[in-house]
């Protein structure tokens, strides 16, 4: 039984998935492409794929693969893609401000119990007293880039501790593996990991974690998106292709989404669709299950969040300030969102 039984909406999706798929397979696929990062983030597309669910409502899908977040909305506003699934940056917001993007699905979300993104101090730091995120104050705290979610999560946690984010020395490093070399080389304090390559970094140097993310500010962290065009010129490709997805998501929650005191509870399906994440992921099963992130089995978004994450850039001034986060969120394809302004 399913932990988060599918609401009604949803198996009537189902249902109209099912009943797409003889004709689906008596007609010519229609050809589509997605844009994402290898993660586990990405796993509702991962499964979907493999379990033929995008097939079987007519979507014949070609998976895109890419290396950092900023590269995936680009793919889609130059039309190297059809779809992109990551996590939400700064650039993201000023593409979708221009009218390149538009916001369809949900995709991960940092959700309390759910191990997905950390803050670290190395093993140096830990031993000169930097215990708490208080304590980074004039410390040098590793990202990738200015305006991704890993720069967004460290001024969060800054703010809600009342450290001035501004005392935080921000190092952007453009990658993981230059982060975790810094790390562990000592060049910076800490660092704001992925949970997976933490661990890595972890058995190889040391270091210890101050702060779960999820656990310390909930928060929307990704989406599924496309161009405005497609939605006007191919909108039936977009609902068969949210078919696929949100049943590939409903897999994902029913093996992922139950958490007992932090701790993941394995559903009936878990066994499956760990190994088939461990196949797409390139990585050992132990691994993946280190960080497997929240995700809404119907695709469901935290609207409310999105707008305060739009005002927090445009607050910096690394998001134009006449960005509407309503004018790039389509909020017809999913029924039930979260937290909708009114």
């Amino acid at each position: 039984m399913l932990e988060h039984r599918l609401t009604r909406r949803w198996a009537l999706g189902g249902a109209a998935a099912l009943s797409l798929a003889p004709a689906a397979r008596a007609q010519e696929l229609t050809k589509a492409s997605i844009a994402l990062l290898r993660l586990s983030s990405s796993g509702p597309v991962f499964i979907a794929q493999e379990k033929g669910w995008f097939k079987e409502v007519g979507v014949d899908l070609t998976l895109k693969e890419f290396t950092a977040a900023a590269q995936v909305p680009l793919a889609i506003v130059s039309g190297d893609a059809d779809f992109g699934t990551t996590a939400f940056t700064a650039g993201f917001y000023n593409l979708a401000a221009k009218g390149g993007l538009k916001v369809i699905a949900a995709q991960s979300a940092e959700r309390p119990g759910f191990q997905l993104n950390v803050i670290a101090v190395t093993k140096q730091a830990w031993d000169a007293g930097v215990r708490s995120i208080k304590d980074l104050a004039g410390k040098r705290v590793a990202m990738t880039t200015a305006g991704s979610s890993m720069h967004y999560s460290i001024e969060i946690l800054a703010r809600k501790h009342g450290v001035d984010a501004k005392s935080i020395i921000m190092v952007p490093l453009q990658s993981l593996p230059n982060m975790a070399a810094a790390f562990k080389g000592g060049q910076v304090d800490a660092a704001s990991f992925p949970i997976t390559t933490y661990r890595q970094v972890e058995a190889e140097a040391g270091g210890h974690i101050i702060a779960y993310v999820g656990d310390e500010e909930p928060w929307q962290l990704g989406a599924v998106f496309t161009s405005p065009r497609t939605i006007t010129e191919r909108r039936p490709l977009v609902e068969k292709f949210l078919v696929g997805y949100r049943r590939g998501a409903a897999a994902y929650n029913q093996a992922f989404g139950k958490r007992e005191n932090g701790k993941l509870v394995p559903g009936p399906n878990y066994d499956e669709m760990i190994a088939l994440l461990s196949v797409a992921l390139k990585q050992p099963p132990e691994r993946v299950a280190q960080g497997l992130p929240f995700i809404d089995p119907e695709g469901r978004l935290d609207v409310g969040d999105i707008y305060k994450q739009v005002a927090f850039w445009q607050a910096s001034g690394q998001v134009a300030k006449d960005a509407d986060a309503k004018s790039f969120i389509d909020l017809s394809f999913v029924q039930g969102h979260f937290n909708v302004p009114k």
